[in-house]
């Protein structure tokens, strides 16, 4: 018997406590994984991206033991605030809508989002170029908001999708003539895929803060201080030894952390 367990059954024989005082706290963390090279599944289910290998740092910074509770992009704030999991960490841009149900950390990375068409198209990120196009966007992003706010009123026909994949789906049938989603989300996930062959990203990087956001972060539920503090200290800690920015460079191919 090895003196782990020794104390353990001089412990437990004691009747003190009724598990081992060395349990390794488990923090139990939201995603929709199906959003390259954020987060996806690999054929063989294991969760790989940019936020995974970034929980990974995280959650060994903080000495913890970090469990993945998958569920759609809509319905991760729903979950937090039911307490299925400690934290949101799923591409999620941090807005001002949002942070009246919940908490962010400190923003950790800030990419573009734009608009991808047909090459050739003409298409640019503006209602009057889209006024005679279907325009496909991600339920409950920021860029939903976005699209809704600046291009419905204008006439632009928007449809949410579930998921992204399907998205990209409906562009090669031509259902829709133009995506909008994050940049690095486009290329990896579709324009470097020989599917995407024959589509580009086109037009200026959309702008308005109160919409998309002033970053990305990880979302806590309201009041969990506790958390909000020890989360924001290892995402500080990791952006000064060069972490992220290496992740951010290796995934994005450019140093995209929020400053």
């Amino acid at each position: 018997m090895n003196i782990k367990m020794l104390i353990a059954a001089g412990i437990l024989a004691a009747g003190t406590i009724s598990a081992p005082v060395w349990a390794q706290e488990v923090l139990k963390v939201g995603v929709e994984a199906l959003y390259p090279p954020f987060e996806s599944k690999t054929p063989d289910g294991k969760l790989v991206g940019f936020d995974v290998e970034l929980n990974d740092a995280v959650c060994a910074r903080l000495q913890v033991k970090c469990e993945w509770v998958e569920t759609s992009f809509d319905g991760l704030i729903p979950a937090l605030n039911a307490r299925k999991f400690n934290y949101i960490n799923s591409a999620m841009n941090i807005t001002e809508p949002r942070q009246k149900v919940i908490d962010f950390t400190v923003p950790i990375y800030d990419v573009p989002s734009q608009l991808i068409a047909k090459k050739g198209s003409g298409l640019q990120a503006t209602p009057e170029s889209l006024q005679s196009t279907v325009v496909g966007v991600l339920q409950g992003s920021a860029q939903e908001a976005f699209v809704k706010k600046h291009w419905a009123p204008k006439g632009v026909k928007i449809v949410s999708y579930a998921s992204q994949d399907q998205i990209y789906q409906d562009l090669r049938s031509n259902r829709i003539q133009a995506a909008v989603q994050k940049t690095p989300s486009a290329v990896s996930a579709f324009l470097d895929k020989p599917e995407g062959k024959d589509y580009e990203v086109t037009g200026a990087p959309l702008d308005d803060t109160s919409v998309l956001g002033v970053g990305t972060g990880f979302g806590i539920r309201k009041g969990n201080d506790e958390l909000k503090k020890r989360l924001d200290g290892a995402i500080d800690a990791l952006k000064k030894d060069g972490t992220i920015s290496k992740l951010t460079q290796k995934y994005f191919n450019a140093d995209w952390v929020a400053k």
